[in-house]
């Protein structure tokens, strides 16, 4: 029976934390993998300790943006820390893409679309003209033509991404409620999964209090 795949997100500075969120998610009906985002990679001894984890899938939550160099640079300059998937802001452009991409050797590289935490209004407010669902389609095309590896998008949007690309969808804003916290678009693991995601992030609601009990619950919300 094929495993459902979730990425626990290790929103934390503290060690000790993230190292508890990995001891008390160990199952054998769920594939995890964990996501590092910059607070814990950005934290003293975050690097340090994500280099010493064996035997997990890791994911580095970098969301790089900047001209094409400097992406490669960044990509090369974490690639010993032997991430999985590792995650680049469409947004930064096509040559940025293919630069980071060529640098990312066995590591997945992750297109990043609009985020979560977003809406049309927001995208208004920023600038942007285009429909929130155009925009995350016009990346996705561009993350297939730079030969990108995953997508992180809203599972609101995995059908409209699905239309130009094909290879692992990556969603966040998952909830098992209506506790948006500071998200935007949020969907239940259920609803996703149905859309077609490939993997959630899930983060607060496994990781805020009884941890065993939070995955215990999402487990059950699923079958």
């Amino acid at each position: 029976m094929k495993k459902n795949k979730i990425f626990i997100a290790c929103d934390s500075k503290n060690i000790q934390k993230v190292r508890e969120i990995i001891n008390k998610t160990k199952n054998l009906k769920l594939k995890i993998g964990y996501k590092f985002g910059l607070e814990f990679l950005n934290s003293k001894g975050g690097r340090d300790f994500v280099s010493k984890l064996k035997n997990k899938v890791t994911f580095g939550d970098f969301k790089f943006s900047d001209i094409p160099n400097t992406c490669a640079s960044a990509v090369k300059a974490v690639s010993d820390l032997n991430f999985n998937y590792l995650t680049i802001h469409i947004n930064s452009g096509l040559e940025s893409l293919k630069a980071a991409k060529k640098a990312s050797g066995k590591t997945k590289l992750v297109g990043v679309t609009v985020l979560t935490s977003l809406d049309n209004k927001s995208l208004e407010e920023i600038g942007y003209s285009k429909n929130l669902k155009k925009i995350v389609l016009a990346q996705a095309k561009l993350a297939n033509k730079a030969k990108l590896d995953a997508i992180v998008c809203s599972a609101q949007e995995v059908d409209i991404v699905k239309k130009v690309f094909k290879k692992e969808i990556i969603t966040p804003g998952i909830r098992l409620n209506s506790d948006k916290n500071d998200q935007k678009r949020v969907i239940t693991p259920n609803e996703a999964y149905k859309n077609g995601s490939d993997w959630l992030v899930i983060g607060r609601p496994i990781t805020k209090g009884n941890i065993k009990n939070n995955l215990k619950n999402l487990i059950n919300h699923l079958n």
